[in-house]
């Protein structure tokens, strides 16, 4: 398979190793320390992990691509679900998959797709569990039509501490249904989860690419486009000024029939690179190379999946580019009638000299996500990588949250490392309501920070 091999090796009889320091988020800052951590290979060994657990001790975790500290605990446990990474049974004529919570996207395309149906919905990479793109309810280029992961799911089985396994699904157990999707691994470990999945033709995407400036073509692109297009995403060269340029890419599953190959992957990233190479004109000038290179590509293309929904997945560890002290991304959606603020958000990232060479720029739709802490609403959503340079780094993405904040937007949690309680408490005004959902036994080091829990 496709997806990383876990860095520790813990046999299944063998009890947890301490201390872990190998455990990483994507973005690798902040660094953690784990006390132990347990990794399993069978459900059946969930329950008694969780009945030796401390208070407040546990998190789950999967294949680490989380940029922040949603995925880490600190000085206490994880569970390593890995191990769980089994098909339980599949449909193929009505599209319902079973998996356990530590099979990949990766896996179950090479799975599915032969068999003439995809992701109902997809991240930007397929290393991705199955346990986590539900806890953090991932959402991909089609969130206009199919809102996110939670709103294709079935039901699911969920392990607690202060009971036996539970099956939530929108109609059984519901509220705990609605607390676990996107509820960032907090209210129990995830054994199972049964997906609805959607027909294809073939593994081929009619793809499209418009060079456009400025946000008044990016909506009119966007309002062309949700009609006829599923999917639609735009590249942003946060450095191009008021009226900024960008690339907006759309895509059908096409009904074409071919070999058309995915790119083989790279031989990866396989050092920190010096920061020198991602200062403020590295990145400016990557990005007129990138833009200028998308003006001499065919605008339109028939190509194989891979490079359309994951072209960083063909660059093992692509996120060592940004050196020892890693990377932080930051993700916000801002109501659309304050498309002027994510203007000033750039204006104040070219006037830092930090910018970014991910920067991507989506607008969000109307379909509502079932889970409680969900972070998709109706808006547009910006997303950056900026490498870690200290305490620079940190007051200018307090200086975006607060341009976020006075329009009414949000911080996505599952990607970021850094933001206030307040900021957190005014994204997700139904945390506290999370609460009465959380296993008295879980606790992650982004909810003790953003909670004081």
């Amino acid at each position: 398979m496709a997806a990383p091999t876990p860095t520790l090796e813990v046999a299944p009889e063998d009890t947890a190793i301490t201390p872990v320091d190998d455990y990483f988020s994507w973005g690798r800052y902040p660094r953690a320390v784990h006390r132990s951590v347990k990794k399993i290979y069978w459900q059946d060994e969930i329950p008694r992990a969780l009945r030796d657990a401390q208070p407040a001790s546990m998190l789950a975790y999967g294949l680490g691509r989380s940029y922040g500290d949603v995925c880490l605990n600190d000085g206490r446990d994880l569970i390593d679900v890995t191990g769980c990474n089994r098909i339980l049974g599949f449909d193929a004529q009505t599209g319902v998959i079973r998996a356990e919570a530590g099979v990949s996207l990766g896996e179950l395309l090479e799975v599915i797709v032969p068999r003439g149906w995809f992701l109902p919905v997809t991240p930007g990479t397929k290393f991705v569990t199955i346990g986590g793109a539900i806890a953090n309810d991932v959402h991909g280029k089609n969130h206009h039509r199919a809102g996110t992961m939670g709103c294709h799911v079935n039901r699911l089985l969920l392990y607690r501490s202060d009971c036996g396994p539970v099956v939530c699904s929108p109609t059984e157990n519901a509220d705990m249904f609605a607390a676990t999707v996107g509820g960032l691994g907090l209210t129990g470990v995830i054994g199972w989860a049964e997906l609805r999945l959607k027909k294809v033709s073939s593994a081929l995407i009619d793809a499209e690419t418009i060079l456009f400036r400025g946000m008044k073509q990016f909506l009119q692109l966007c309002s062309d486009s949700d009609a006829e297009y599923e999917h639609t995403v735009a590249w942003v060269d946060c450095f191009s000024g008021k009226n900024f340029r960008g690339v907006f890419f759309r895509g059908n599953h096409s009904e074409r029939q071919g070999r058309v190959r995915a790119k083989k992957s790279s031989p990866g990233v396989p050092f920190d690179f010096p920061e020198w190479l991602l200062s403020g004109s590295t990145i400016r000038l990557f990005n007129s190379l990138y833009y200028t290179a998308q003006k001499l590509k065919p605008r339109r293309a028939t190509i194989h999946y891979d490079p359309f929904f994951y072209p960083l997945d063909s660059v093992p560890g692509w996120s060592r580019v940004y050196g020892r002290r890693g990377m932080l991304q930051y993700q916000c959606v801002l109501p659309e009638e304050h498309a002027d603020a994510l203007e000033h958000m750039m204006a104040l990232i070219t006037s830092a000299g930090h910018g970014s060479f991910l920067a991507v720029l989506k607008k969000f739709g109307p379909v509502t996500s079932p889970g409680i802490m969900s972070f998709p609403r109706p808006g547009l959503t910006y997303a950056l990588d900026f490498p870690m340079r200290g305490e620079r780094t940190l007051r200018l993405l307090d200086r975006l949250d607060e341009i976020v904040s006075a329009a009414g937007g949000a911080i996505y949690a599952a990607k970021d490392a850094r933001m206030s309680p307040e900021m957190f408490q005014a994204s997700y005004p139904r945390w506290q309501e999370m609460r009465h959902f959380l296993d008295e036994k879980f606790s992650s080091s982004l909810w003790r920070r953003v909670t004081g829990a």
